[in-house]
């Protein structure tokens, strides 16, 4: 499994991860073992949000006793992001995570309170040993420049946004935004919310035919053409064992530049969205 720098924060993370969103959902022994898996195959970046549910619990259980293999992100709801709200929610998820500190911990997206309330309290965090460094999700562009001229250069861990190839609006303005700034960019839902491209679909088979000289899976070039942006990681979410360890070796990955061509051509750009697109 690839590594690279996260950001600015000095730490070298998994370029695949393993996001948690609905995996508290069905069979929990199941996610317990998925997670496990991953970790064992090299994806130590683990993904969740107080917004998951019981999701918090059912990592709890399957990072026990390896808590130091992994780079454990999780999440404040907007509603919850002031001075004292935040501090208070940090506290709920790692009471509920098992453990005294989270590596990075992120506001879910922009709301109502002054991100000077929430950027004092991640600092506090920060200074009390609870978060090693923090982060956004859900930010465009504009909404990342209003973050940096409260905290300044080098604060900003990264920005988490939806990002896969039928939903490419943020290579307009935020991979270069964050790029430029130093700020990781963190690819969730990276196989859409399911809508992955059929076989049949004329994207579809670019994905089989590339697939097929790497000895690989659709899924696994996805993976892979969103993993070309240097500042990239991605998170996709699995239950089960198997399909973790099929994300597992996207890790190494690399498509030639005509094959990022083909699929760029079966999955255009398309414009750049008034608003940044999210689930």
């Amino acid at each position: 499994m690839k590594h690279k720098a996260f950001g600015r924060t000095g730490e070298q993370v998994s370029v695949i991860g393993q996001g948690t969103w609905y995996i508290d959902r069905g069979d929990r022994a199941a996610a317990v073992s998925a997670l496990r898996k991953g970790l064992d195959l090299g994806m130590t970046h683990i993904d969740t949000a107080e917004m998951y549910g019981d999701a918090e619990l059912v990592i709890a259980d399957a990072i026990a006793g390896r808590r130091d293999e992994v780079f454990l992100v999780s999440k404040v709801l907007p509603g919850n992001a002031s001075r004292r709200g935040t501090v208070q929610a940090c506290e709920r998820s790692l009471k509920r995570l098992g453990t005294d500190r989270l590596d990075c911990y992120l506001l879910h997206w922009r709301g109502q309170y002054p991100l000077e309330e929430t950027v004092a309290a991640f600092e506090g965090l920060v200074s009390a040993g609870k978060i090693r460094s923090w982060g956004v999700s859900n930010f465009d562009a504009s909404h990342m420049a209003e973050m940096l001229a409260v905290a300044g250069e080098g604060r900003i861990a990264c920005n988490q946004v939806l990002y896969h190839l039928n939903e490419r609006a943020i290579e307009h303005s935020v991979i270069p935004w964050c790029e430029h700034h130093g700020v990781a960019v963190v690819a969730y839902s990276p196989f859409g919310h399911n809508d992955f491209p059929e076989p049949t679909s004329a994207g579809g088979k670019v994905l089989q035919e590339i697939a097929a000289r790497h000895n690989s899976t659709p899924r696994q070039v996805a993976l892979g053409f969103l993993n070309r942006h240097p500042s990239l990681f991605a998170i996709p979410k699995t239950s089960r064992a198997i399909h973790a360890a099929d994300n597992a070796a996207a890790g190494d990955i690399a498509l030639t530049e005509s094959e990022v061509a083909a699929l760029d051509k079966v999955f255009p750009l398309g414009r750049e969205p008034r608003s940044l697109p999210m689930i």
